[in-house]
């Protein structure tokens, strides 16, 4: 590769920038929060993270499907509740599904078993892999992260170590707006200041370029997240600004809430309605960045 172009940011300069974003959300969050996470965030909420994995009305999975090829192995980053990991089994001679969630992967099994699926291999780690562990040293024909990476500070390394794993090609799903936005709206009302932006699909686009790899973007139809009522949707809305059940603030969201809502097609959505994700698709280069 030729010496990069002066007139574009470097790799590294925009890598820096991502984890400055992330950070600051981070610290905004930290700053303004009523309470802890716990141990395991996401798994209260694996309900939401699961679907049917022969539905055909998910756009992004037909893309993925259209990439997949029958006897590889595709490794799945984040895998959650096998949103895309068990669809993609069916097309696949095997998937290793790595989370960071007991709940989730609680929920990948149970939905392993309900659908009668054997070709899936669960381990519970963070991207990167810690070392030693069943992750470390993977290899795959694929690698995917499917809504994963807006909140990872370290976008550098995490993504040195998702091409080290693939041996053809690696796939990000990422939104044109990190996932969380979906609540923005709400909190200068009910927090008191804007919400700091995460960084997401545009700025991924520009570190690959930056990296030199070549890339294909699908873009895709998204919709945010549905409710069956408003408690569901307080209740999501609620983890989502770290409210405390009884306070204040939680009182003003229950007051604002309805404001944001809207039916669509029997659900309540919160927003302005559907967005997009980019499929984006590359072949992997050697670490460190440089093609």
């Amino acid at each position: 590769m030729t010496d990069p172009d002066p007139l574009y940011p470097a790799a590294a300069d925009l890598e820096a920038s991502w984890s400055r974003r992330v950070r600051a959300e981070r610290e905004q969050v930290e700053r303004l929060r009523e309470v802890e996470d716990g141990p395991d965030f996401y798994g209260p909420s694996t309900a939401r993270f699961r679907a049917d994995p022969r539905r055909r009305d998910d756009p992004t999975l037909d893309v993925l499907l259209a990439l997949a090829r029958p006897g590889e192995t595709w490794l799945d980053v984040g895998a959650g509740a096998g949103r895309y990991a068990l669809p993609l089994a069916l097309a696949v001679r095997d998937v290793v599904a790595v989370d960071p969630s007991p709940g989730m992967l609680a929920a990948l099994g149970e939905g392993t078993a309900e659908h009668g699926i054997g070709n899936v291999r669960a381990i519970e780690d963070r991207w990167p892999p810690s070392p030693g562990s069943a992750a470390a040293g993977l290899r795959a024909d694929v690698a995917l992260i499917a809504n994963v990476g807006h909140d990872v500070a370290e976008i550098g390394t995490f993504l040195d170590a998702l091409e080290a794993a693939a041996g053809r090609l690696c796939v990000a799903v990422m939104a044109e707006r990190a996932p969380s936005s979906a609540v923005d709206a709400l909190w200068p009302e009910v927090v008191g200041e804007a919400r700091l932006a995460l960084p997401a699909l545009p700025e991924l686009e520009a570190i690959l370029l930056a990296r030199g790899r070549l890339f294909e973007v699908r873009l895709v139809e998204r919709t945010g997240p549905g409710f069956g009522s408003l408690d569901e949707a307080l209740a999501f809305t609620r983890r989502q600004l770290w409210a405390r059940p009884g306070s204040e603030r939680d009182r003003r969201l229950a007051a604002a809430l309805p404001g944001f809502l809207e039916e669509r097609e029997g659900r309540l959505a919160i927003g302005a309605g559907p967005g997009r994700s980019g499929v984006v698709s590359w072949v992997p280069g050697p670490a460190g960045g440089s093609a």
